[in-house]
């Protein structure tokens, strides 16, 4: 575990803390030990839910670490398993991850905001790709990922100028869930997790699982796939025992209990 991490499970939730001050840069090494955080909380299954956030009130991450890169870190290092930061290509998670961003999300680290499935941001937080400011591209997700969440004008502006998003406008466009003061977020994004342990966690994994299948499909196409029998976590979902506590629990007026099979 790197000294730059802290990490936290309790209540099926674990809570990955990146604090790197001053501004929670993230350089190879430290990349390399958030693989392994985010690899091992894909493969224990006592875990649902991930929330990552950043040390401190005003950076979420400031990404790649540029004062690595000025004393010789080559921008092709490997960066571990699931990719920059552990996540931007850790493509077979099938949990879900909640960025709590507490501050600037700013190049790499807006890409690992991108890589989260759902947002609380603080009032204060602003979203940026500078990458083109500095003689590179946001090529760890946010040249790919950004003209999927917003229009092509938009994203082309973002990551062509470095121009800065406000939380606030990126609510607006759909990019983020919550907006609250910078105290909130915390309890905002621990209160969404707990939502989500609440729910059954093989369909859980299901919806996350058809969404990546499907994104980019025509619903044609995105409807066969999902018909067609090669998605295995939505295969499995509808002969699962929870598939048959739910309705029960629901007929008879009280909570179900999950057995994730």
């Amino acid at each position: 575990m790197s000294e730059n991490l802290k990490v936290e499970a309790r209540d099926g939730v674990l809570e990955v803390t990146l604090d790197r001050p001053k501004a929670n840069a993230i350089d190879a090494a430290t990349s390399r030990a958030m693989g392994r955080v985010f690899a091992d909380f894909r493969d224990d299954p006592d875990l649902r839910v991930a929330i990552v956030t950043g040390g401190g009130a005003r950076f979420f991450s400031a990404g790649w670490d540029l004062k690595a890169a000025a004393e010789g870190e080559a921008i092709e290092s490997d960066y571990g398993v699931g990719g920059f930061a552990g996540l931007t290509e850790l493509f077979d998670l099938d949990k879900p991850v909640i960025a709590a961003v507490n501050g600037y999300a700013a190049g790499g680290g807006f890409e690992l905001a991108l890589a989260c499935d759902m947002v609380v941001a603080a009032e204060h937080a602003q979203f940026f790709l500078p990458e083109v400011t500095v003689g590179i591209i946001p090529d760890s997700g946010g040249v790919l990922r950004l003209p999927r969440r917003l229009p092509p004008a938009l994203a082309s502006e973002m990551l062509m100028t470095g121009r800065r998003m406000p939380a606030g406008e990126a609510k607006s466009w759909g990019l983020v869930n919550a907006v609250v003061p910078a105290d909130e977020v915390m309890p905002r994004a621990r209160a969404l997790a707990a939502d989500i342990v609440a729910a059954a966690p093989l369909a859980v994994a299901a919806v996350k699982e058809v969404l990546r299948a499907t994104e980019g499909l025509p619903l044609r196409e995105a409807y066969g796939l999902l018909r067609s029998g090669k998605l295995p976590i939505y295969a499995s979902v509808l002969a699962s025992e929870d598939a048959e506590e739910g309705p029960r629990a629901f007929a008879e007026k009280r909570d179900p209990v999950w057995k994730g099979r």
